[in-house]
């Protein structure tokens, strides 16, 4: 069976989407056959992927409400071991589509593990929100990697977002850790980033990636070429930046797997 990820945060541009397709890009150089799962109706990670989203085809949306199967929505991206379920704009209509669903907080649990077993990693790119659909993919997660932006007012909300994965575990998912926290568009120049990650290093201690992901303009310029970031330069510092968090989060991942 697949480890299962979710990256996740109430907070929208945080990098979310930036971090789900760069360690997954990451992650299937090392030979890992990675699916990401786009849950979030902006669709984001799949334009970030090249994916054009005006044809018809099957997406997560399908998937969730158990109307297609995981084989048969899955698209192939140009980068060898990572395929993509995804999104569509329908995702935003289906928390009220899966309320009247019985077990409803498992229906993606319930597609991932009847169709990717074959995979090694699914990464779960969750929606801005704390709805439905982003309980769906905490229920179905084994841990949880959370993108702080270094501004002050993104530390409003981890707090509730914490306890949010908190309530998921103790009611559906015992086993859903906190795998670690990734700081975003960190920008050295600025005091604020450096206070930013003084207090959530102290709050969160070890569970704070020693990696940051500094603020480059060819992290930003990427999607608009359908490309991560490895593939768009290989060589500029977030490249590279996502390239050590991948190795973090996959010595992490042994070290739950070992617990």
């Amino acid at each position: 069976m697949p480890r299962i990820i979710a990256v996740a945060n109430r907070k929208g541009g945080v990098g979310k989407t930036t971090t789900t397709v760069n360690i997954a890009t990451a992650m299937a150089a090392t030979g890992k056959k990675v699916l990401v799962v786009d849950l979030d109706p902006q669709g984001n990670a799949s334009t970030s992927m090249g994916i054009n989203k005006r044809g018809r085809m099957s997406s997560s949306y399908e998937v969730l409400l158990g109307e297609k199967s995981v084989a048969e929505a899955v698209v192939w991206t140009e980068v060898p071991n990572f395929s993509i379920i995804p999104s569509s704009p329908d995702l935003a209509g289906a928390e009220v589509e899966l309320i009247d669903i019985e077990s409803r907080e498992f229906m993606l649990k319930k597609a991932l593990l009847a169709g990717a077993i074959n995979y090694d990693y699914v990464l779960i790119d969750c929606p801005p929100s704390l709805s439905l659909v982003t309980i769906n993919a905490l229920v179905a997660a084994n841990a949880v990697i959370v993108p702080l932006q270094c501004e002050f007012l993104a530390l409003e909300g981890i707090t509730d977002l914490i306890r949010n994965i908190n309530q998921i575990k103790k009611r559906f998912n015992p086993t859903l850790e906190l795998q670690g926290v990734v700081l975003t568009m960190y920008d050295k120049r600025n005091n604020l980033s450096q206070m930013v990650e003084d207090d959530v290093r102290n709050y969160f201690g070890k569970k704070v990636y020693q990696t940051v992901i500094p603020r480059n303009v060819r992290i930003s310029e990427a999607p608009s070429h359908g490309k991560p970031v490895l593939l768009y330069d290989f060589k500029c510092p977030g490249s590279q930046a996502y390239i050590s968090l991948t190795g973090e989060v996959l010595k992490r991942e042994r070290e739950l797997v070992a617990c």
